[in-house]
């Protein structure tokens, strides 16, 4: 019988300044960091730990693979949803977060916005759509 692979428990992203990461993730979703060394902060969301890993220990985790290093774009995007994108929206600009794109209505369904951090991870904000 083979294990399940259903459940994600982190996600490690590689950032450049793991300080200003580690405040922006701290100011913007007011989670608690409930581990951190010289070269990591991990931030709890519900059920999911964020890794902020310092990008030069990116190799030593992927090789034989190589890291992309920033300002190769986007690489991926979180999700969150939420009850009234326009509502967070107004929250994130209060708090200094510039909006990449949106509110925007999806022909998917949804209402949704992006944002990225400072190590250039892009986060959605979006809504079911009536």
């Amino acid at each position: 019988m083979s294990a399940a692979l259903n459940n994600i428990g982190a996600i490690t992203l590689f950032v450049e300044d793991l300080q200003s990461t580690k405040t922006f993730y701290q100011d913007i979703f007011t989670l608690p960091v409930i581990y951190e060394d010289e070269s990591s902060a991990v931030i709890k969301f519900d059920n999911t730990m964020i890794n902020l890993l310092q990008s030069s220990g990116a190799p030593e985790l992927v090789e034989p693979a190589t890291a992309a290093g920033p300002g190769t774009g986007a690489r991926f995007m979180f999700s969150i949803w939420v009850e009234n994108t326009d509502a967070v929206c107004a929250d994130l600009a209060r708090r200094g977060v510039a909006l990449l794109n949106g509110p925007l209505d999806r022909e998917w369904g949804k209402r949704t916005a992006a944002f990225a951090d400072p190590a250039g991870n892009i986060w959605e904000i979006a809504q079911d759509l009536p």
